[in-house]
This record gives structure tokens, sequence and C-alpha cells, in this order.
């Protein structure tokens, strides 16, 4: 009876953002839209490697799909901030099921060509590129608890990466019996899901937003500057963008590797993309079990060492199981690196500026993605696919260096904000519990005093 009882209170701590209605809708329709997701990134990446036999032309694909991010982001940032989030929202995933039914159109009929799948990816790089920051600004407000913020952003990490796991291993079957095409069309009916998910939310009623006086480029300016300022965002932001550029494009060039290095097929691929999703849901299940965002700086620089020797090893691999191990370990490190700097910036930002800042936050992870891509695809074509890796790794393990060189800083920002949240007085009373040492008796300075002294115990 006791162990039931404790393992369902773990199971409630764990899910406890799903007690909010509005993110409940949003977990079941995105859960469904995202395993078509992978479906098409899969299938397209397969296509283009079968029709070209080109890793350059693959790095291309990758160009086009992100390279929208880095000039669109900051104006949806913008619009985040000023509009609906949750009616913007409607529109992108509306305009991305158009997207997926075009390209499963062109690919049915027997017509397709590489230009016309750049093309689409373009279109989709665009939509994306609005979608991305108004969806992770709109998390708070499904989330009618704030200290279940951390949870629902691990909780959605988890979601992308169990589709990660579903998505690939079933197109990898669908491609290699009945072609891409029908994958383009899952994905294209996935997207009904999170439609009527969001069309079913019931949201507070928003109080007024003054319309805005200042021109958009002022709005920025002042989220340019919030963010640029600001120790803890700007290190942040700039070692996701560096794992951006040298690290994350080795999903790239892992069809290069089933084929021609592992000797596989479209089976060995999604096998392959299925063992990098595997680790990373480890990686978002363990954030979702955390009590607290404290000590996630350090768990930033472990995840990323992590990653820059998953990729090494994968890189230096020729057998399969090894590979399926070093892709696991990748996938850990990148999915544990991405969701605690997305949990620290979300509970850090001042909220009129939330929108902006999540929007330099897909610019670092997502807009600097497509010169990573275009980089490695053409590097692999001069070194090879191996060197292009390790490459990669060293500059990840080069970042890890440097953030880490930064902590103190970082710490020291942060600090009053854990204070004025109450986060880290929270964790200090309860070190004294555990400890059996209560606070100190006489004025409130003890316990102070005591946070001071245990600083780097509580980041």
């Amino acid at each position: 009876m006791e162990k039931n009882a404790t393992k369902s209170t773990t199971i409630r701590h764990l899910l406890r953002a799903l007690r909010s209605r509005n993110y409940r809708l949003f977990i079941a329709g995105q859960g469904i839209s995202l395993v078509g997701t992978w479906m098409q990134l899969v299938a397209m990446s397969w296509l283009v490697y079968r029709l070209t036999g080109s890793a350059m032309l693959l790095g291309v694909v990758g160009f086009a799909s992100q390279i929208p991010t880095i000039f669109i982001s900051p104006v949806a940032g913008v619009l985040a901030d000023r509009w609906k989030r949750h009616h913007l929202l409607l529109v992108t995933q509306s305009l991305a099921l158009l997207q997926a039914a075009s390209l499963a159109l062109i690919v049915l009929s027997g017509t397709v060509q590489v230009w016309q799948i750049i093309l689409l990816s373009l279109i989709l790089g665009v939509v994306n590129a609005f979608d991305i920051p108004i969806r992770q600004s709109f998390v708070v407000e499904m989330v009618e608890h704030r200290e279940d913020l951390s949870n629902a952003i691990a909780l959605n990490s988890s979601l992308v990466n169990g589709a990660r796991l579903i998505g690939p291993a079933i197109a990898g079957i669908l491609v290699a019996s009945v072609g891409e095409g029908i994958c383009f069309v899952l994905n294209a009916i996935s997207y009904l899901a999170v439609i009527v998910a969001l069309a079913s939310m019931r949201l507070p009623a928003a109080p007024p937003r003054p319309h805005p006086r200042r021109h958009i480029l002022h709005e920025l300016s002042d989220g340019f500057r919030y963010a640029y300022t600001f120790a803890p965002i700007r290190s942040i932001l700039l070692l996701l963008a560096l794992i951006s550029l040298m690290g994350m494009p080795y999903s790239v060039l892992v069809p290069v590797f089933a084929k021609d290095i592992l000797h596989g097929n479209a089976h060995t691929f999604g096998f392959l993309m299925t063992a990098a999703g595997s680790g990373a849901l480890l990686g978002t299940l363990h954030l979702a079990s955390r009590h607290s965002v404290l000590g996630l700086d350090r768990l930033i620089v472990l995840a990323t060492i992590f990653f820059a020797v998953g990729i090494a090893t994968f890189a230096l691999s020729s057998n399969f199981t090894l590979s399926l191990a070093a892709l696991a370990v990748a996938g850990f490190g990148a999915m544990t690196l991405v969701a605690s700097c997305n949990t620290v910036l979300q509970t850090i930002l001042e909220e009129d500026k939330r929108g902006r800042v999540m929007s330099f936050f897909t610019m670092a992870f997502i807009g600097v993605a497509p010169f990573g891509s275009l980089g490695a695809g053409s590097m692999a074509e001069i070194l090879g696919p191996r060197n292009t890796l390790l490459l990669g790794s060293i500059g990840c393990l080069v970042g890890a260096a440097v953030f880490t060189r930064h902590l103190p800083q970082i710490r020291e920002k942060i600090r009053p904000i854990y204070l004025r949240m109450g986060i880290i007085q929270e964790v200090a009373t309860g070190m004294a519990t555990a400890t059996e040492q209560p606070p100190l008796p006489g004025d409130d300075g003890g316990q102070e005093g005591r946070l001071e002294t245990r600083g780097k115990d509580v980041y």
C-alpha cells in the first residue's frame, strides 16, 4: 500500500502540469501532430538523398527550412508580446497543414523535383519562424499554476522526443514499403489534432494591451538590449547558438552514415533517429522529475559534454549497435541542454519581454542551424562526414568550457531573481529540515548568512 502511494505521488509530481486543462488539450493535440512532423522530417531527408545522393543538397534543404528563423523570429517575438498568441498559433498551424498537403501532392503525383522540396522547406521555415517563439511564449498562458512552468516545459520536450521515438520508426517502415508520399499525407492530417485542441481551449480574458505607440524596431531594440546586457540570458543564447552551429547539424549527415558507412537503408536511418530520440526522451523525463530549477546551470555544462562525446563516438563508429548507443547519448545531452536553457530563461524573464527573448532563443537554436547544416553538408563533401562531426564535437566542448568560466557571474545575476521568487529560500529551508538543523534563532540574518555560505550549492 505504501509503495503504491509513493508511486502514485511520484507520477502526479512528474505530470503535475497536466492539472491545467488547457495544457492537457495542448499536449494531446501536439503529441499527435509531432509524430507526423518527425515522419515528414525523416521521409524528406531520405527522399532528397535518394533523388540526389548529395550530402550538400541535404544541407541545402536543412538551410532552406531554417534560414527564415534568423530574420523573421524577432518580428514574431514582438507580435507575441502585442497580440493574442492563441489566435496566432491557429493561423501558423493551419499554414503548416497546407505545406504538408502540398508536399504530399507533388510526391504522390510522381512529379517531385529537388527545387520543389527546397521551396516548400523554405515556406515551412517561414511558418515555423512565427510559430515557434509564439508557441514557447504561449506555454505560460496555458499553465494555471506558475510553479508548474518548469514541469510544463520539460513535459513538452518529453512529448517532442516521445514523438521522435515513434515518428522515425513509422517513417522508416512506410518509406521502405510504400514510399515517402504517405508520410507527408499523415503529417498533414496530424495538424488537425493540434488545431482542434487550440480551438477547444478556454482561456481567461486577458487584460487589454495598449496599442503599441512605438515602432517595431524600437521594441526589437529594447528586447535585444535587455537580452544582451543581462549576463545569464546572453550566456545561454550564445552557448545555444554555438551548439546549433557546430553540433546539431549532425542530424543532417545521419542519412549519409546510415547508407554509406553502416551500409543500411531507410530502416537503418529510422532506427538511428529513434535512438537519438530515446536518449532525448530520457533527458526530458529527468528534467520533468526535478523539484526545482536550482542546479540547472551545472546541468547545462554536463549536457553539453554528453552531447559532444555522443556525436564524436558516432563519428568514429562503424558498428550499428555502437552508433545507436552514441546517438542515444547525444540525444540525451542535446535535449537536456535545450530544455534546461529554456527552463532557466522562462523562469527569469520579465513578462513584458517574454515573446521577444523567446524569439532570440529560437534564433539561437534554430536560426543559426541553417548555417550549420549548409556548412556540415559542404564540409562532408570535402573532409568526409566523420571529420565534420569530430570538428563539431570539439567546438561544443570549447563552448562548455567558456560557459563554465562565466558561471560565477551568471549565478550572481540570477540570485536576486530567485530570492524574489522564493526559490532559494524554499530550498534553503528544505536543507535545514533534511539535516535536522533548524534555522538559527534570533534575527532573520541567520538564514540569509547560510544562503551566502551555501551559494554554490543552491544554484
